[in-house]
């Protein structure tokens, strides 16, 4: 790939869907070879997996698709939290899903240590699919408020990539159950 950005992009939405895929048990046990790009789903057919997404057309759909929630992937220095957060909305509708969220990748560190924002409504309306009041989703997840001045458009709630793994696992179990 002859564009740096890009490929660092790249590698980043992959480290991410590699890290849920092995979280959620939808890759065969023991498979490691992740570096090198190849990927052992236990059902490649399975509607659950984490899969990047070709861009087509003029609509985006996202970097990620997690079903229910479409995941933007951001390996930049510098933060645009609420302007992600917006791109994450559109891409999650053009895509026909629930849920738009942004992954942020933190220097230094390992795809677990990532920061996933949502908006104050993806997260009221992920706490309410699981059952749970604010302060339960803050304490089980570990997320912490940001405030952007008094516009609360501009609000979102940070958590980690190993957090947000468990939230997608429980998301699932209950709209795969109804």
């Amino acid at each position: 790939m002859s564009n740096p950005n890009k490929e660092r992009g790249t590698n980043w939405e992959s480290a991410v869907r590699d890290y849920l895929n092995n979280a959620l048990g939808l890759y065969v046990e023991g498979w490691r070879d992740l570096s090198a790009g190849l990927t052992k789903f236990r059902n490649p057919a399975d509607p659950l997996n984490v899969k990047r997404q070709a861009q087509e057309g003029t609509y985006d759909v996202g970097d990620l698709h997690a079903w229910p929630i479409v995941v933007e992937c951001k390996d930049v220095a510098s933060s645009a939290v609420p302007t992600w957060l917006r791109q994450a909305r559109v891409e999650a509708k053009n895509a026909g899903f629930a849920f738009g969220v942004v992954v942020h990748k933190q220097r230094r560190s390992g795809v677990k240590a990532g920061r996933v924002h949502v908006d104050v409504r993806t997260f009221t309306r992920l706490r309410l699919v699981m059952g749970l009041s604010a302060r339960q989703m803050v304490s089980s997840y570990g997320f912490r408020w940001s405030f952007r001045g008094l516009d609360s458009s501009r609000w979102y709630l940070t958590t980690d990539v190993h957090a947000f793994s468990s939230i997608l696992a429980a998301v699932r179990a209950v709209e795969y159950a109804e």
